[in-house]
């Protein structure tokens, strides 16, 4: 734990330390040095490779005329001595002219050569005539031909240094070559200077055009934005203009509107779930308060005390089923609750169920029938299971007219089990059918006040049959009648 805290306090530094920088910069800002990585590498290779072909172009007019000197002399590399190339003046077009050595040198152009030839201690022999007033560099270390710069009165030159080695493999002297580089050098430091000066040009230039272009980009998050600014309450019908491009930034407005559509739903459900439990929870609220109020206003006998206390008990309990229900529903969808699911026999908790709803049954003189055809073992929560099968059940038995009959029957389709339940009430339109699992949804008002119903039962079947997979199919016939089927899932 000491070993963290340095960590985490290192890091929040770092993190105030860190530039505060708009996406579209950000963007720019890496793509611009990522790309003056590439740009210099590239200048540095164009750079270099025209230092090597310049130097390489003075090699190849040393090595010609170190050939040449030696085809001068009638002699290859190898020879008995400097007798031969005493014989032989060093060829020399500049020796003719009259000239001063030092100024020479210094004025000397691209096509002047300088010759020197030195004994292997390094004592000048024989020099050209443009050498009179200095001499070329020696360097004694070098046993092969060797391509070096040097200078040579105050100027820098590309020389060669050539051994001259007699037949019994002994070094005799030193053939040395140059050609001045002022006029290469002067070209390399302008491509240089031009390189240097460019370089940041380009860095900066880059940086401005990735910003427009980045800008231009990212338009649609600016879009999303000022669209979410201005959302409220009263506007959530808004939504974000879609790019014309069906690229990343499409599919990003696309599932943010998608997301704004479903939290529209979201609080239009919920505000349309307050308006109605508020409106179930005043009527009995009212009902209690008026009927308080009737009773203190003066002495009454002791049966109408009784009467009128039983009633507000009865409302009050209404209310109490209508608190637990709302409970209920608001634990499942905020999906705190996970079902416990185990494999169960589906004959137990359809005969509690049928035990339990048995004598509301009889009250209306409604027979209760149990075809247990292929019961079987499904997967689900014993509890949610009940539950679901109690509200459905209760729901049949609550709307079917006195003296008619409930079946309730198990089967296999496609090795999956399915329960059945029939009543023979007025029905439910086919275009209601799929609203009935709504909360507060009622097909008939009159109807559902009545019996004291709160349009709650058939939402909590629909959670729980989803928090299991269990599918729910139902269906009316032209006669009325209604079916529910549970399809349960391959256990």
């Amino acid at each position: 734990m000491k070993r963290d805290a340095p960590q985490s306090s290192n890091r929040r530094i770092h993190l105030k330390w860190m530039p505060e920088m708009s996406l579209r910069n950000r963007i720019a800002f890496y793509y611009t040095i990522a790309t003056a990585f590439l740009v210099a590498a590239v200048l540095a290779i164009i750079f270099f490779t025209v230092d090597r072909i310049v130097y390489r172009h003075f090699d190849d007019e040393l090595r010609f005329e170190v050939r040449e000197q030696l085809q001068e002399a009638h002699m290859g590399r190898y020879f008995d001595g400097f007798e031969r190339f005493m014989e032989n003046d060093i060829n020399d077009d500049e020796d003719k002219r009259e000239h001063d050595g030092r100024e020479q040198i210094k004025d000397a152009d691209v096509d002047l050569e300088f010759i020197q030839l030195v004994d292997r201690a390094g004592k000048v022999i024989k020099k050209s005539a443009n050498l009179s007033g200095t001499v070329l560099s020696y360097n004694p270390e070098l046993s092969d031909l060797q391509y070096f710069n040097s200078t040579a009165g105050g100027m820098t030159v590309r020389q060669v240094q050539l051994p001259l080695v007699t037949r019994n493999g002994s070094i005799a002297g030193y053939l040395i070559v140059a050609v001045p580089l002022k006029n290469a050098i002067l070209v390399l430091r302008d491509l240089q200077n031009i390189i240097l000066i460019s370089f940041p040009c380009i860095i900066l230039m880059l940086f401005v055009l990735t910003r427009l272009i980045a800008g231009k980009s990212i338009r649609p998050i600016d879009e999303v934005i000022a669209t979410a600014e201005k959302m409220t309450q009263s506007s959530l019908g808004q939504r974000i203009p879609l790019p014309p491009h069906r690229d990343e930034l499409y599919r990003l407005s696309v599932t943010i509107n998608a997301l704004l559509d479903r939290l529209q739903d979201a609080f239009q459900r919920e505000k349309q779930f307050t308006a109605d439990a508020s409106h179930e929870l005043k009527t009995p609220l009212a009902a209690v308060k008026g009927t308080l109020d009737v009773l203190v206003r003066k002495p009454r006998e002791v049966a109408h005390y009784e009467a009128r206390i039983q009633y507000c008990q009865t409302e009050l309990k209404r209310m109490a089923r209508l608190i637990d229900q709302l409970l209920m529903l608001a634990r499942y969808e905020s999906d705190m609750t996970r079902p416990h699911i185990v494999e169960v026999a589906l004959f137990a908790p359809l005969e509690s169920v049928i035990a339990r709803l048995q004598p509301f049954a009889l009250e209306k003189m409604i027979t209760l029938s149990f075809i247990d055809t292929e019961s079987g073992r499904v997967a689900a929560d014993p509890a949610m299971l009940e539950m679901i099968l109690e509200n459905i059940l209760s729901n049949a038995i609550k709307y079917s007219p006195q003296g008619s009959s409930v079946e309730i029957s198990t089967s296999r389709r496609s090795g999956a089990v399915v329960c059945t339940i029939t009543d023979h009430g007025v029905g439910i339109p086919e275009e209601k059918r799929q609203a009935i699992f709504e909360r507060f949804y009622r097909v008939d008002e009159s109807r559902s006040a009545s019996t004291g119903g709160f349009g709650l039962g058939l939402s909590i079947v629909k959670k729980l049959a989803d928090l299991q997979r269990i599918g729910i199919v139902v269906s009316s016939g032209a006669d009325g009648g209604t079916t529910f089927e549970l399809l349960f899932p391959k256990a």
